[in-house]
């Protein structure tokens, strides 16, 4: 079910700069040590704050997604790709990303 992605050859975190690689690689080099923020967001739900109040232990929340629907997955708070949730382990969680958003840079 997965799509390859066409993603760019990037060079190796640490690993120097090599001068045959591309300008546009080489430049990547100074962001690869600031630390993002991903999410992964399985579905969305919108409620009154007195249904929200009403809530206990063990009440299901409806999301808007159907089981087995891409989940998004953001970087710092932008949509970045889709993708599906796969089991790490015995007790992790993991996703696996399926298809790149492209970004609209016209706003």
């Amino acid at each position: 079910m997965a799509d390859e992605m066409d993603l760019p050859e990037l060079p190796e975190p640490g690993g120097g700069t090599d001068p045959a690689a591309p300008r546009g690689a080489r430049d990547l080099e100074a962001v690869y040590d600031i630390p993002v923020t991903v999410s992964a967001v399985l579905g969305k739900a919108t409620m009154q704050v007195s249904q929200l109040l009403k809530l206990g232990r063990g009440a299901v929340v409806e999301l808007d997604r159907k089981l087995g629907e891409a989940i998004d997955i953001y970087v710092n708070n932008r949509l970045v790709a889709r993708g599906e949730v796969v089991m790490v382990d015995d007790s992790r969680l993991g996703v696996t990303m399926t298809e790149i958003v492209k970004a609209d840079r016209s706003g």
